[in-house]
């Protein structure tokens, strides 16, 4: 018990004084990545090349399912998410230039699509999603 007391109390006082303890074991001398967030992992469509996209699958990553408009002739879009187990939008969503909230609180793993449709016919839209 005292040798384990001996060995810790130097540690402790450096710890103390702000002083950093290497890390001992197996552990890489490479520097950590940040982990991809949320808006990290977005995928890009194109309204026109479809008007619903997807199957997609919920990740750990958010949650909740996020849109915008970064490109095209429309300012917006009206999106909304429709659940596979479910088969129906949840509810109808205009999504412009900043990230807008299209489907709160989903579960990990949920497949699901992402109908959208643009203010004028003839308009374009490139849309980023974020799940």
């Amino acid at each position: 018990m005292i040798t384990r007391f001996t060995r810790a109390l130097p540690v402790a006082l450096l710890l103390c004084l702000g002083a950093t303890v290497p890390a001992t074991g197996s552990a890489s001398a490479a520097p950590a990545t940040a982990a991809t967030t949320c808006y990290g992992g977005a995928v890009t469509v194109r309204y026109g090349d479809a008007v619903e996209f997807g199957p997609y699958w919920t990740t750990s990553r958010c949650t909740d399912i996020n849109m915008r408009v970064i490109g095209g002739t429309a300012d917006y879009v009206n999106a909304c998410v429709k659940f596979a187990k479910y088969g129906t939008c949840n509810r109808w969503t205009k999504v412009g230039r900043r990230w807008t909230t299209i489907a709160t609180d989903v579960l990990n793993d949920s497949k699901f699509t992402v109908p959208a449709g643009v203010p004028l016919e003839g308009d374009d839209a490139v849309m980023q999603i974020a799940f």
